[in-house]
């Protein structure tokens, strides 16, 4: 049988009233870790990037091995257009998971935004792109997409060709307030976000993620008058032979609500566009790198039918 040994004041010692440190429960590193992740997480949803930063940091301190919240913080980078912190962070993301093709895609971005070909060509072929290793700028055809400027603003849809799988060469004559000329590369994210539908065929929509490259040429709007669209084909059949770019901008720019943009756009866009007949005044936008040349276009493209009624050197901003 057991002694029970009293204590000197004659009361019995409560040797678990408090529990011994060794029998509280306390959460490993990886544990607290991932509750750190999950805290920041939330901090990112909420628009607290700096201090969802601060916690990811804290996180990885504790557990240096979490591929994923390595590649959330790349993610805020990139969205911040800080590069060179972004390809470092998705670099270690892929070394500790070289199957997530996310972080792959966000080093590649990082890696092209940096002008790291080498790195860059390593991922795309990586990924199983048509993209041979090397050293020198991307320079491919892989077709025409559509690309949204400026997302967070007025988020202007144009259509361009794409050099690589995240830069695009604007095609369309972007509206002065965009900041953007036609010939600019952009550098563009690798999600889609919406679709637009050209020709029967279906196209996903690119957020811009900044300017890669400024091209030559300047922006030209001018105010015509005509009576059928037969004198819009005239002015482009001129245009393509002095190599300007010409684009109507009366009838092939409409607005449409955000969640149509980022979507699919509605039928009531649709119908509302087929609505409306021909005007006989419009707006057209130009775009060359020799004001002269824009001058000899219109010149040779008037007459008593068709009218010039404006020209002017507009400056992307």
């Amino acid at each position: 049988m057991g002694l029970l040994r009293l204590h000197p004041h004659g009361r019995m010692r409560a040797a678990l009233a408090r529990p011994h440190p060794t029998d509280m429960f306390i959460p490993s590193a990886k544990e607290r870790a991932e509750e750190l992740h999950q805290e920041a997480m939330a901090l990112d949803d909420a628009g607290e990037t700096d201090l969802a930063l601060g916690k990811y940091f804290e996180a990885l301190e504790l557990d240096p091995s979490r591929s994923t919240t390595h590649y959330n913080v790349g993610l805020i980078y990139k969205y911040r257009n800080e590069w060179a912190e972004s390809f470092r962070y998705n670099e270690q993301a892929v070394k500790l998971d070289s199957s997530d093709e996310a972080a792959n895609w966000n080093l590649a971005i990082a890696a092209t935004a940096l002008r790291d070909w080498n790195s860059a060509r390593r991922v795309w072929h990586r990924l199983g792109m048509p993209i041979e290793e090397g050293d020198t700028p991307i320079e491919q055809d892989f077709g025409v997409t559509p690309v949204r400027l400026n997302p967070d603003g007025d988020g202007e849809v144009v259509w361009g060709r794409r050099i690589d799988p995240v830069r695009v060469r604007i095609l369309s004559i972007p509206f002065p307030d965009s900041g953007f000329h036609h010939g600019d590369v952009v550098l563009h994210d690798g999600a889609p976000v919406g679709y637009r539908e050209s020709q029967g065929r279906r196209y996903s929509v690119f957020n811009a993620l900044e300017l890669f490259e400024r091209s030559t040429f300047l922006t030209f709007e001018s105010e015509l008058h005509m009576a059928n669209p037969e004198d819009m084909d005239a002015l482009e059949a001129i245009c393509n032979e002095l190599d300007i770019a010409c684009e109507d901008w009366t009838t092939s720019v409409r607005t449409i609500c955000r969640q149509c943009s980022e979507g699919e756009p509605h039928e009531h866009h649709d119908a509302h566009q087929k609505e409306e007949g021909w005007k006989a005044r419009h707006f057209v936008g130009l775009a060359t790198a020799n004001e002269s040349s824009v001058r000899e276009a219109l010149r040779r493209w008037e007459n008593d039918a068709r009218k010039v009624a404006s020209l002017d050197l507009v400056e992307a901003h």
